[in-house]
């Protein structure tokens, strides 16, 4: 893991979005979908999944086998976290609202959740039960009235136990056994046995990010999400043996994944770099940690703390760790951030879990514009206009002028009509 200075950070990445080929194959499924419905998500689930499927559905057999499948205390752990992230983002509910004038107008807004979402999990090696948590249960919240899953098979046509526990704690409507850019399809377009979807939201591998691309507009969608990535700022009073434990937990997911400290300290900055050495070893997936430090991990020495927060915010990251003396003296001068995570107790492994924030994050700098998943994500606002008669005729000259200006006559006619037909009643 390089030691650089600050000018040497970049603030972006240049990260990995699928090749002209792979683009080109995911082109290919999606027009085979909407062509083919269920018969081509059928062949494309036994190419590459390798599953003869009867039927797409998990039925209430497989949730009560998943659950015996795991051991109680994980059913209990899920149970709490499921708890936990429900009431946070039950603190972000919207009303609808209406506010009446003394003319009688009646301006609002009308909030309204999505009818039907669409949640992909990935499976295999990257099968993560808290992700189910994370896309299901704010839909939930915010009043989605179906909530679809789909997640590949093995190809033995199961699914890994954990998945479907957290899709039953969740709430989810139904579990769909199809996964790759052939579910993506089959929730945008629609087939004969899946309900086309409103949004698509979750993570997946290069081509389910590029059939999410491809969809929008069709269908809305969470974000095309790069590589996990984590800052953390510390001082001098900030364990070393912490911030290493904290830089490898995110340097584990993906050989793409990143992991930089930023510190005025040259001392601690040496012992976090034998630390790192010290712990990845150790690690079960170590080989992966080791490509993530290699490649995308750097240890950044400033001149303050000042200066380690303005290249924090430079690089607008995931995560954001304030290992220092007085975090909540710094907060204030935190701009861009997925998630802040402040003192030596908040390590960014609660966030992902248990604390009940989300954790579906803004990644490779789009923390400068972009925002969690939240309930926002899965509701639509409309606005209420109702104008009296006294507001008409009082606004409608203004409305005509501007109208006329932009050269839309049939605009100010709209006004117009009205306006004259009470000036003759009035007569």
């Amino acid at each position: 893991m390089s030691i650089v200075n600050p000018g040497e950070l970049a603030t972006r990445r240049e990260v990995e979005s699928g090749s002209n080929e792979q683009e080109q194959a995911v082109k290919e499924i999606l027009a085979a979908v909407r062509a083919e419905g269920d018969a081509a998500v059928r062949r494309l689930t036994e190419r590459f999944d390798g599953a003869r499927l009867a039927s797409w559905d998990v039925t209430e057999a497989e949730f009560e086998a998943a659950y015996q499948a795991v051991s109680p205390e994980f059913v209990e752990a899920l149970r709490q976290a499921a708890a936990r992230i429900r009431r946070y983002h039950e603190k972000q509910k919207r009303q609808s609202w209406m506010e009446p004038e003394p003319d009688g107008t009646v301006l609002g807004q009308l909030i309204r959740p999505l009818e039907r979402v669409g949640v992909y999990v990935p499976g295999g090696r990257a099968a993560y039960p808290s992700s189910v948590l994370m896309n299901a249960l704010p839909a939930s919240v915010a009043g989605v009235k179906e909530v679809v899953m789909v997640t590949p098979p093995r190809p033995d046509g199961s699914i890994y136990p954990p998945t479907l526990v957290a899709a039953k704690e969740a709430g989810v409507d139904r579990v769909l056994k199809m996964g790759g850019a052939q579910a993506v399809a089959a929730l945008a377009y629609g087939t004969e046995t899946v309900p086309a979807v409103d949004k698509i939201v979750g993570p997946g591998n290069v081509y389910v990010a590029i059939a999410k691309r491809l969809v929008y507009g069709r269908v809305d969608i969470d974000m095309v999400a790069g590589p996990s990535e984590i800052v953390v700022v510390a001082d001098e009073t900030a364990k070393p043996a912490h911030v290493a434990a904290d830089l490898l937990s995110q340097a584990e997911h993906d050989p793409m994944a990143s992991a930089v400290l930023i510190t005025p300290s040259s001392v601690l900055a040496e012992i976090v770099a034998l630390e790192l050495e010290q712990q990845c070893s150790r690690l079960e997936r170590k080989e992966i940690a080791a490509a993530s430090l290699r490649d995308h991990g750097a240890i950044c020495i400033t001149q303050d703390m000042p200066e380690a927060l303005a290249v924090a915010n430079r690089l607008a990251p995931e995560h954001l760790e304030l290992i220092v003396a007085d975090p909540w003296h710094w907060l204030g001068r935190v701009k861009n951030a997925g998630a802040v995570f402040l003192g030596p107790y908040s390590p960014e492994p609660v966030g992902d879990y248990f604390a009940g924030p989300n954790h579906v994050l803004p990644t490779n700098g789009t923390a400068r514009f972009f925002s969690p998943l939240s309930v926002d994500d899965f509701i639509k606002k409309t606005s209420l206009i109702s104008y009296s008669r006294e507001a008409l005729l009082r606004d409608g000259p203004q409305v005509m002028r501007l109208a006329e200006a932009e050269g839309l006559g049939a605009h100010a006619a709209s006004i117009g009509v009205r306006l004259e037909e009470e000036e003759e009643n009035d007569g």
